[in-house]
């Protein structure tokens, strides 16, 4: 895979954090680590910042996560904890709610305040921002909504840029048997873990688990189902627009070059080192690394950064990732659970093409059919037309595998596409651009858009979280009088699609692009 694609997970466009209420007093809850006491407001319970791993600082920098340190009393659990270390994105729409830092592996809850006389479904949020980039504590990621229609909602941080995704001969010798490089997703796996352990206190049921993500939190929810790490950690799976073919997720080796000439994860580990000084491959070295203050280990990497030789982020580790997204799903080596899967009207599309041909030439002796499909009138814009084939190779395309797959597995898969703009952004806007989705999925669209919500809007919103909500409590996303969503069937050509004029199911009117995009697709992986 080349730097170019790696920035198909960058785009996470998120949005301005909303003033906190002020908070009535909540209910304590106890724990594995001690006792938390968290914050209702209108009818739903929060608490935010509780750790569920020790601080990865210091000698624990790189390393797979350890236990949360046990507390004594209560502990205030009304504010988010730090995000994780980084430099934020410029120009980003939603400003991280809290200072970066390394000490940042915390997570959230959400719950109804009223209590359940049974386990309520929970769903577990997975953040995107490219690896580099995100947290918890935007507005839009409030889990209000869920709560107040019977879902425990939980959150978390992890390590992003080079403190969650690393590798170096030094850490090699130092952890011989693995895992390596991937601690970012080491930390997700812990979240998981803490879920099944504690989330009962929290009135969840945790043989009821949802995990679902967007982007490179998309990526990540793939990295669950398909990791030997994950078994048994949920029962369901929602990807939004996380790829799935193998031109669109990392496949970095740890210690080998890559199959594109794409350099070692250790290779760019030890370039780090030496543009700080530090040669070798002992246990001083490492201790070095160790010590550069935390500005120096960010170097500058957010999303704006990414196309480079040294982006930082999920390698094939052999232990944790063992191998591609796409080769898993190929072989059958991921979890039988329901999924949903899809992509937005206008989501990402990089292309690089300087000719209407370079568009066409992966398509090889397909070419013709695919340049009738993507451009009928002939207009040959390179730019316009090579966006929309990328957005189908990157994001669109592989939804749909992934929904076919998880189908020809036997489990109950459902495909989406997200096409609703909200009415004050039509004019700006042509189609639903990547991550667009997330506020009408988390029903947050009043800190998203504010003044300029519509009815329209909100309702759209209501809808999706639905819908969501729906899948995590049953496994189908149907019910309650909401147009009927098919499940995925043969060859997965129908679908749900959110418009601006409400769910309508049907046939995809994309099929042959995207019919020519997965054969191109399927001739490359051989």
């Amino acid at each position: 895979m080349t730097q170019r694609v790696m920035v198909a997970f960058a785009m996470l466009a998120c949005v301005a954090s909303a003033a906190p209420a002020a908070h009535a007093a909540g209910e304590q809850v106890k724990t594995a680590s001690g006792v938390v006491t968290g914050a209702v407001q209108d009818g739903v319970l929060s608490f935010k910042g509780i750790p569920f791993a020790a601080p990865p600082v210091g000698d624990l920098r790189w390393r797979a996560p350890q236990p949360a340190r046990p507390w004594t009393g209560v502990r205030q659990a009304t504010e988010y904890g730090h995000d994780c270390a980084q430099l934020p994105f410029p120009g980003d729409a939603a400003p991280l709610g809290t200072p970066p830092a390394e000490d940042c592996l915390v997570l959230n809850v959400w719950r109804p305040a009223a209590a359940s006389s049974t386990p309520l479904p929970v769903m577990v949020w997975i953040y995107g921002g490219g690896f580099v980039n995100g947290g918890s504590s935007p507005s839009v990621y409030d889990g209000s909504a869920f709560a107040k229609r019977g879902v425990v909602l939980v959150s978390f941080n992890y390590r992003v840029g080079r403190f969650g995704f690393f590798a170096h001969p030094a850490l090699s010798k130092e952890t011989p048997g693995g895992p390596l490089g991937n601690y970012g997703y080491l930390d997700q796996i812990a979240a998981m873990k803490w879920v099944q352990a504690n989330i009962a206190a929290f009135g969840g049921d945790p043989r009821n688990v949802t995990v679902f993500g967007e982007s490179a939190g998309g990526g990540s929810v793939l990295m669950l189902l398909t990791s030997p790490l994950a078994k048994d950690l949920f029962h369901k799976a929602i990807v939004e627009s996380g790829g799935g073919r193998d031109g669109v997720f990392p496949a970095r080796p740890v210690k080998t070059a890559g199959p594109d000439g794409v350099p070692s994860g250790e290779a760019v580990g030890v370039e780090f080192a030496k543009a700080n000084g530090i040669s070798g491959d002992d246990a001083a070295a490492l201790a070095a690394l160790r010590a550069l203050p935390a500005e120096k280990v960010v170097a500058g990497l957010n999303m704006s950064t990414m196309m480079t030789p040294t982006y930082a982020g999920p390698m094939i580790d052999g232990t944790i990732v063992v191998e591609s997204a796409e080769t898993a799903l190929r072989a059958g080596h991921f979890a039988r659970v329901p999924v949903i899967a899809g992509a937005n009207s206008a989501d990402i599309g990089f292309s690089f093409a300087r000719t209407i041909d370079d568009v066409f030439a992966p398509f090889g002796d397909q070419a013709a059919k695919a340049r009738e499909a993507y451009d009928p009138g002939k207009t040959d814009k390179v730019r316009e037309v090579g966006t929309v084939v990328a957005m189908d190779r990157m994001m669109v395309e592989p939804a749909r595998f992934i929904a076919r797959t998880v189908a020809a597995a036997g489990q109950p898969a459902f495909h989406y596409r997200f096409s609703y703009v909200a009415e004050s952004m039509r004019k700006q806007w042509p189609g639903a651009p990547h991550a667009t989705e997330i506020p009408f999925v988390f029903d947050t669209v009043a800190a998203r858009y504010g003044k300029d919500l519509t009815p329209a809007d909100k309702a759209a919103a209501e809808s999706a979280n639905a819908y969501w909500v729906a899948f995590a409590k049953t496994g189908d996303p149907n019910g309650a009088g909401r147009p009927a969503w098919p499940a995925c069937k043969g060859a997965c050509d129908t679908l749900l699609d959110f418009t601006n004029d409400g769910p309508k199911a049907g046939a995809d009117p994309w099929t042959t692009r995207l019919d020519l995009t997965a054969a191109a697709a399927d001739k490359a992986h051989k």
